[in-house]
């Protein structure tokens, strides 16, 4: 019963969601943000817990790895401008990891959390499936794990516009790998939203970041322990 409820509450949720930001085209109201707060209230009106809920949840999230192949269409689409650009395509993407590692590193010092948080939130800037394997590679905390990526996704989704805006990046490709370098798979749906070109990039920015954050963080977490 819990698996059906949470699969059908999550769809609806996310359908609630997408409809209020196509009609709205407010950045704000980012479909997932609107359907974790749709969620939330009727998880609190029903009296139900999250583990409940999550039995359902589990499932989505096991079905997220198999449909992130669908990101190679657009990716297929644009092969050759990527291919023209190579180079810069993976400094971009190495430099995007490189500096969110190093915020969480820099932000954890600052504010005095211990390895465990850091361990927790290190993987924020992948997708969903990766990050919590990443965390239960380190010994993180998985729901911290969770809200983490979701926070980062929403902002980076929402923000995206903006900063291209502000930074003068007029690049469709250039904008793609920020995004999905940053901001994983809610970063990239808003990426296709400015074009195949941009998606793609995204796309397989997101592919590459998180290959290369599992990687690292096997190395850096198996020296730590």
């Amino acid at each position: 019963m819990g698996e059906i409820f949470g699969i059908i509450l999550t769809v609806l949720a996310y359908f609630v969601g997408l409809t209020v930001y196509k009609r709205t085209k407010i950045a704000l109201l980012n479909p997932v943000l609107t359907a974790i707060v749709c969620i939330i209230a009727v998880l609190n009106v029903l009296d139900l817990d999250y583990e409940f809920y999550n039995r359902g949840g589990k499932m989505i999230t096991f079905i997220l790895g198999p449909i992130v192949v669908l990101l190679a269409v657009p990716l297929y689409k644009n092969i050759e401008r990527i291919k023209g650009h190579l180079l810069p395509v993976l400094a971009g993407v190495l430099a995007g990891m490189v500096t969110s590692v190093l915020s969480v590193v820099a932000l954890c010092g600052l504010f005095g959390l211990d390895l465990t948080f850091m361990r927790s939130l290190y993987s924020k800037s992948i997708t969903t499936p990766l990050a919590i394997e990443v965390t239960n590679l380190s010994g993180g905390i998985e729901g911290l794990t969770v809200v983490a990526v979701i926070m980062t996704g929403i902002i980076g989704a929402t923000l995206a516009p903006f900063v291209m805006k502000i930074g003068k990046i007029d690049d469709e490709l250039a904008k793609g790998i920020g995004i999905g370098t940053s901001s994983h798979g809610i970063g990239t749906s808003k990426a296709i939203e400015m074009g195949s070109e941009a998606g793609s990039g995204s796309g397989l920015a997101m592919g590459l970041t998180g290959i290369l954050t599992v990687l690292a963080a096997s190395l850096i977490f198996g020296l730590l322990t």
